[in-house]
């Protein structure tokens, strides 16, 4: 199983009605300008005490600017023995380019 999806593939699966943990780890301020409709926002550095908030039985998409964050958010996610972990590669950038235009980019 990979730990990476694309902007295209996500829009597709929740399209589709799959039941997906959309979890952004970028900033307060950063979330305010653009972010993915249903995502919920638990900042990187505060993710580690924020563990309870997520299932471990969840699909979880891990969503930041550019795809850097969120990579580590997924590591950290793995490490932590959640199996079912996606980096959305790319970012809310990347979402913006290529799947919806009217979200904001920064």
């Amino acid at each position: 199983m990979g730990y990476v999806i694309s902007p295209k593939e996500l829009k597709t699966r929740l399209d589709k009605g799959d039941k997906l943990v959309l979890l952004d780890v970028r900033e307060d301020w950063e979330y305010s300008l653009a972010k993915i409709d249903g995502s919920i926002l638990v900042p990187l550095g505060t993710l580690p005490q924020s563990l309870t908030r997520l299932n471990r039985e969840s699909e979880i998409i891990a969503i930041c600017h550019h795809g850097m964050r969120s990579a580590d958010a997924t590591n950290f996610l793995l490490q932590q023995g959640f199996t079912n972990v996606k980096n959305l590669v790319g970012g809310i950038d990347a979402w913006s380019t290529q799947v919806d235009a009217a979200i904001p980019r920064y």
